[in-house]
């Protein structure tokens, strides 16, 4: 549906975009996250014609978009854009946010934009209300109907939930996710929230000065990650030197099986959280105590001293009552590890 090839982008002597490429299928939702000045959002802005790349070539459905020869504007491309908390006209009522730029007469308006307020769940009292009169979550769902409105064939969204509070942001995120699919419109995602990213997508790239370091389906990229810095930005991580042999390492949990039969030698092995299964134990069956707790409601950090190593493991785990300093642990691994 997508295709961009080599694209770059430079601001001065700065090189924000180095040669990316990327395929997005047809009623996708891809995710591209990375920390802050990465280059996502520029690549968005170039994507809905904001921007101009200085090279390479973007073609949406057999389309060019951009390449040496060629550039189709903003207005033509048939892209909607959804930015940071909505960007909604101050001095227009939710109808006429939805209605903006719609053509037809005022009664194919006004039944377009009840419409498009049934799809995105909005209460039809809401129509006549300011935008400073409606919530955050409700301002999105304003936010996505505009650009619905215009029956666009890819959706970019920026870090469109990022002022919601936790509990509005996943209910909205899954309602927009849903609509997309529903409605059959790709979509490309920016965000630094890596949970939101693997939530959201069905493709997430992770992007790390102006590189996309890997591609793939969430559950690649969280499980298969290419890089330490890759695998630590995506979510929690316990990446720990290792001697590897034979598909296993021998490391500070003991013998662990690996993703690798041929890796050998000096290496490091990264497990998930969910991996490990702590329990206390009696102080003879374990060389590994806890050292610090610190209780959030379900999830726990856990600080653990082991014998003969001068750094401590830091890991986050599910609570578990009976756990606090000087207790003796014992460590089961489930799965294989990922080597690096």
């Amino acid at each position: 549906m997508l295709e961009l090839t080599s694209i770059s982008k430079s601001f001065a002597d700065t090189r924000v975009l180095d040669s990316l490429s990327l395929n997005v299928a047809p009623g996708s939702r891809t995710a591209i996250v990375g920390p802050s000045g990465s280059g996502k959002t520029t690549l968005l802005r170039i994507l809905a014609g904001f921007e101009t790349p200085d090279s390479g070539r973007i073609v949406m459905q057999g389309k060019t978009l951009f390449d040496e020869a060629s550039f189709v504007p903003a207005h033509r491309r048939g892209i909607g854009f959804v930015p940071q908390e909505g960007a909604l006209f101050p001095h227009l009522s939710v109808a006429d946010n939805i209605a903006w730029g719609l053509d037809g007469s005022r009664q194919e308006k006004r039944q377009r934009v009840a419409a498009l307020m049934e799809m995105v769940s909005l209460d039809q009292a809401l129509a006549g209300h300011w935008p400073h009169e409606i919530s955050g979550g409700q301002q999105q769902r304003v936010a996505l109907a505009r650009a619905l409105a215009q029956r666009p064939s890819l959706m970019l969204l920026d870090e469109p939930f990022s002022a919601l509070d936790t509990g509005l942001r996943a209910t909205t995120r899954k309602a927009t996710a849903d609509l997309l699919a529903e409605a059959g419109v790709a979509s490309i995602l920016v965000t630094h929230d890596q949970n939101e990213a693997l939530s959201f997508a069905t493709q997430v790239a992770v992007m790390r000065a102006g590189r996309f370091t890997q591609v793939g389906t969430p559950f690649e990229v969280y499980t298969r990650p290419v890089d330490e810095d890759t695998a630590l930005f995506l979510g929690e991580a316990l990446v720990l030197p290792a001697e590897l042999r034979a598909g296993k390492a021998i490391c500070a949990l003991g013998e662990v099986a690996t993703d690798s039969a041929q890796a050998s030698g000096q290496g490091r092995v990264m497990l998930r959280p969910e991996q490990l299964s702590i329990a206390a134990c009696a102080p003879h069956e374990s060389a590994i105590a806890i050292v610090d707790v610190d209780f959030t409601g379900q999830l726990s950090t856990l600080t653990l001293a082991l014998a003969g190593q001068a750094e401590p493991l830091v890991l986050k785990t599910v609570s578990q009552p009976g756990w606090r300093p000087g207790t003796p642990v014992k460590i089961a691994v489930a799965g294989t590890a990922r080597v690096f």
